[in-house]
């Protein structure tokens, strides 16, 4: 025990340094780079417009917001961007909103920036432990695919996305409910019918297809979460409770989009 003690803060210091910088993706379980590429559900095209828009993003809002005062995180799925992190007041956390509402092909915005002190290294370390522990529970359960789930932690708060089935949405919550340190897991899926995802992964495999163009150019802006509800089923250890987004229609003719 006092070695895993002595050992967790370094491997988190690690994580936390690894994200940080932007260096490769961190291999859990065995799950490579390229073996996420190959089955990610949305196509390598669809991909490489998420990976712009979070540079695009990320760069702006580095450019126009006071660093001293502002931690902002940004991830993009499926050219839906969620905004975690801190601000020091409402105006900056509109600003950020508007940053992204400015960068072409943006779907969609979950805005989760809270108004607070920039969160500690310490913070973040753990942080980066705990989104360390959800992906590799994920990938020991048989159930799903840890690969379809894109994770990211704020303070404790697990925000789970994906093109997912309900079911393998409900399964994912809950394994990440169970980690020690989550404080909460916000669900902010895109939906489709357990055919449609096993389509989508079985297409991915064989011959990822570009992204295809969207017509909608107004992002829309929600904030999470907007319903609660917890685990019902006896666990392990007591659940964090899992809150839902509204539920986003997924594709049905478009693969990946």
């Amino acid at each position: 025990m006092s070695f895993q003690r002595a050992v967790r803060p370094l491997v988190a210091a690690a994580l936390i340094t690894a994200t940080l910088a932007g260096c490769a993706p961190i291999i859990l379980g065995g799950a490579a780079t390229g073996a996420l590429v190959a089955t990610d559900r949305r196509s390598v095209g669809a991909q490489t417009e998420d990976r712009e828009i979070q540079v695009k993003a990320e760069a702006n809002t580095a450019n126009t917001l006071t660093a001293d005062a502002v931690h902002v995180n940004v991830t993009v799925f499926n050219r839906r961007v969620l905004l975690t992190g801190e601000v020091p007041d409402d105006a900056t956390k509109q600003r950020a909103v508007d940053i992204v509402k400015q960068i072409s092909n943006v779907r969609g915005i979950v805005d989760e920036l809270a108004i607070a002190p920039k969160s500690s290294f310490g913070s973040r370390s753990n942080d980066a432990w705990i989104t360390s522990k959800v992906k590799a529970n994920l990938i020991n359960t048989k159930e799903i695919s840890a690969n379809v789930f894109k994770v990211v932690t704020e303070r404790g708060d697990v925000y789970l996305m994906g093109l997912v089935s309900e079911e393998e949405g409900r399964i994912a919550a809950n394994v990440a409910s169970r980690i020690d340190g989550v404080q909460k897991v916000i669900k902010l899926y895109e939906y489709v019918k357990p055919e449609e995802a096993q389509r989508l992964s079985t297409e991915a495999q064989k011959n990822p297809a570009p992204a295809q163009g969207d017509d909608s150019n107004a992002a829309t802006v929600t904030t999470t979460p907007i319903g609660t509800d917890t685990v019902t089923a006896k666990p392990l250890a007591t659940p964090a409770p899992i809150s839902d987004a509204p539920i986003k229609p997924g594709p049905s003719t478009r693969t990946g989009n």
